[in-house]
This record gives C-alpha cells, structure tokens and sequence, in this order.
C-alpha cells in the first residue's frame, strides 16, 4: 500500500470507490462514478493509476472479524469475463468452469478461509500473470505460504482437482496441516503393497475408505454425487483422529463458501466492471472489489442485513417505488383510453 507523509487531498479515496462499486446497479466505470459524486473521472482514474494496494492489505482488514486459528483454507480461481477487452493488461485466454470452454479474461486465483464459527472471508489471491511464467500451482503455494506467515492457522486446506497435485499435498502435509482435496477418477492408490488400481474401481464405503495415495502416502478417499457424476476426495490427517462421512460433508460445505464468493463478486461487486487498460489500475480496481465482499461480510455479521443480494435489491426499493407512485399519480388521465382499447 502506498504510504503517505501527509493527509491526502485525493477527492476519490478507497472507501468511496468500495461504496460506489456496492451501490452501483449496473455501470462502474469512472465516468458514471463522476455522475454521482462531486469530483471527475480523471479524480477516479489517478486514484486506480496511483496506489498499490497488496493481498496483505486485504487480509489484514479481513482477518479482524475472523478467528484465525482451526478454520477451513480452500483455494479456487475464477475467470473475469473480459470478451471485448483489446489491449488491456492481465487479460488473456484461460479455461472458465461457467462456459465449459477457453474463453478471454483475466484469471483471479484465490485463497477463502471459514472459520470455526462459520464466519468466512477471502484471505489472499492472486492475479495470473503470464509474464510471471508460474503456474496456477505455483501461485497456490505462495499464499499458502504467506497466510501461515501472518498468522492464519487452518486445520483443513480444500480444494479441486486442478490442485491436488503430489507437491501441494505434500506442502500441506509438511505444515502439519490436514486437506480434502478432489482428485480424477483415473488417480492411482493402493489397497495392498504393490498393487495399484484407480480410484474409479474401488468400492468406497460411506464412511470412507483407507488407502496409499501414489507418491504420496496414507490417506481416506471419499466418493460423493454431485449433479449426477461420481466425484473422488482425498483427505489427511496430521493426527490419527476419527474423520467420517458427516466430518467430510461439513468440510466440504465449507470449501462451496468459495464457490458463492466468485459468484457475489461479480454480481454484487463489479469486479468485472472496468474500462482501464493498464496493470496497475486493473489490480487496484480488483483490490477495491474484493475488499468491497469483505465489508460487505462484516456488515453482514453485524446484522445490518441477512443477504448481501437482498441488500443490493434494498438499496432503490423507495426510490422505484416514489417513481411508480409518482408516475401513476401523473398518468391516471391514460386509463380510460387503455380501458376503450381493451373493450374493443
């Protein structure tokens, strides 16, 4: 984050973008946010051109309402639509869950955490930046790396099956840290000492089943349905404790909060709302959308409304209904030509 020797007397600070970008319906670029303040667009693009906030200025704000110690860490990433987007930094090709197809945008990998009460807030991410030359892997072991650093002590770190290579479970297991990760159904384990077989042909009882995950080691594989398909899960655990079906559905309830996190973002947040093109306003403007769900979380945990999208729908409920009644008010004279119409 920038820091400053003196009160700034920028017009467009974070906390202004953050509430344009929660209150906005449906345009967020800098020119529609001039229209509703008393400053310009130039005040809100040297606002994105001049700071450099980091994830740990995310986390630091996210973790304050969040008990760090014994919560579930899960990773997922998610495509910012951007298809008409020339020229503009960290935009580029990648596969998207939602179209089931390579599609252009920019790539947001990031790390959620849920905690023992359930309160639960993004804690780090990333922006994949192919000039980086590093894999969505790689990215993943970085912010793993950095929360345990500031502090955030998981007892489970989830995620799918793009992340369950060999190398992030043995870092998870490393930082005496258990996991449920997915993994394909062509994944190799053992039941006897030298023989191999795929997770696919096993029957798996409900409870679970102990195996030897290839190159890896003693874990407890899972199969669940979900929208008709057989799905495989690998978990560990650091200590021998009991681990059954209801441990695993709580577990994985918890890594979906990510899931819904992409999904507010981009619904609620505008974070695929922006017209800059170069990199730094583009990661400022990402920055600012993401710590918009987190104070969005808090006001939520302080009761100030039970659904940030029932929030988001509040926000003009007078203000559409002063115009209808307004509207009506001047209108009434047209009823009786609409009553002529129908009657003929």
């Amino acid at each position: 984050m920038r820091t400053t020797t003196r009160p700034t007397t920028a017009r467009c600070t974070l906390a202004k973008y953050i509430g344009f970008l929660i209150s906005e319906p449906k345009s967020s670029t800098c020119t529609r946010l001039a229209e509703v303040t008393d400053f310009s667009h130039d005040s809100a693009n040297r606002f994105l051109k001049r700071e450099n906030y980091q994830p740990k200025d995310m986390y630091d704000e996210a973790v304050k309402s969040l008990n760090p110690i014994g919560g579930t860490l899960s990773v997922d990433d998610s495509v910012l639509d951007k298809p008409y987007s020339y020229s503009v930094a960290l935009v580029g090709h990648f596969w998207s869950g939602k179209h089931h197809r390579v599609v252009k945008g920019v790539n947001l990998i990031t790390l959620y955490y849920t905690d023992v009460s359930g309160r639960h807030m993004p804690v780090n991410y990333r922006i994949y930046d192919k000039s980086e030359d590093k894999t969505k892997n790689d990215y993943f072991r970085e912010m793993l790396i950095e929360v345990l650093v500031w502090g955030l002590k998981p007892a489970f770190v989830t995620g799918d099956s793009w992340y369950s290579c060999t190398t992030n479970l043995k870092t998870i297991k490393n930082h005496q840290t258990g996991f449920m990760f997915a993994v394909e159904k062509n994944r190799t384990v053992s039941l006897e000492k030298g023989k191999w077989q795929q997770v696919q042909h096993l029957d798996i009882p409900d409870n679970g089943l102990d195996v030897w995950l290839k190159n890896f080691g003693k874990i407890r594989l899972f199969r669940t349905m979900l929208k008709d398909q057989r799905r495989h899960y690998v978990v560990y655990l650091p200590e021998e404790v009991p681990f059954e079906r209801n441990d695993f559905k709580q577990i994985h309830d918890q890594h979906w909060q990510i899931e819904q996190f992409h999904r507010a973002i981009k619904q609620v947040c505008h974070i695929e709302h922006f017209q800059v093109r170069s990199e730094r306003p583009v990661r400022n403007h990402i920055f600012a959308a993401i710590l918009a769900f987190v104070y969005l979380q808090k006001m939520q945990i302080e009761q100030e409304f039970t659904n940030i999208y029932q929030h988001q729908r509040g926000l003009f409920k007078e203000t559409i209904g002063a115009f209808i009644e307004s509207f009506a008010k001047g209108k009434d004279h047209l009823l009786p030509k609409f009553i002529g119409v129908i009657n003929a």
